[in-house]
């Protein structure tokens, strides 16, 4: 699996939506862009999958944006990168949702397939079991980390 700037950026924004901290919820694009240093309009395209794949939700006109649609507690990076990037599986013989055959004589035997395997169950474990909330928590553990370095240093 090779993330994409797509996958990245698209990571990057749900984030940001997770640790949104507005009175009613929504980030305006414009913002998103701004802080995450994505182009507006690719960023646009990427917010309209999320959204079409109901993991987004938005308010149109003055005051709109963005918001998350479930809990960030309900929504894993593996669906975030499923919807962007597709298979997580770095080869398609060992891919859960786009498995092909492949060309070697016996696929129960190749030794790439076994160790290709175990890539892919170990990325989708990672992915899978983390949420946007376990990532929000991490980022205010590391920014509170920063806050205290700085105070010590000052």
């Amino acid at each position: 699996m090779r993330l994409s700037k797509r996958g990245e950026y698209g990571l990057r924004a749900m984030i940001h939506l997770a640790n949104a901290d507005t009175e009613n919820g929504l980030v305006q694009i414009k913002e998103i862009a701004r802080t995450e240093k994505i182009p507006i309009k690719f960023l646009e395209q990427i917010l309209l999958t999320l959204k079409n794949a109901g993991l987004l939700q938005s308010r149109s006109g003055v005051g709109g944006g963005y918001y998350l649609a479930r809990d960030a507690s309900e929504i894993d990076l593996g669906q975030i990168v499923r919807i962007l990037d597709g298979p997580l599986a770095p080869v398609r013989c060992v891919s859960q949702m786009a498995y092909e055959h492949c060309d070697c004589p016996d696929e129960t035997t190749c030794g790439l397939r076994m160790v290709m395997l175990d890539v892919r169950n170990a990325i989708a474990d990672i992915l899978e079991n983390t949420t946007l909330e376990d990532v929000k928590q991490r980022v205010n553990i590391a920014k509170s980390l920063n806050e205290k370095n700085q105070l010590a240093i000052d």
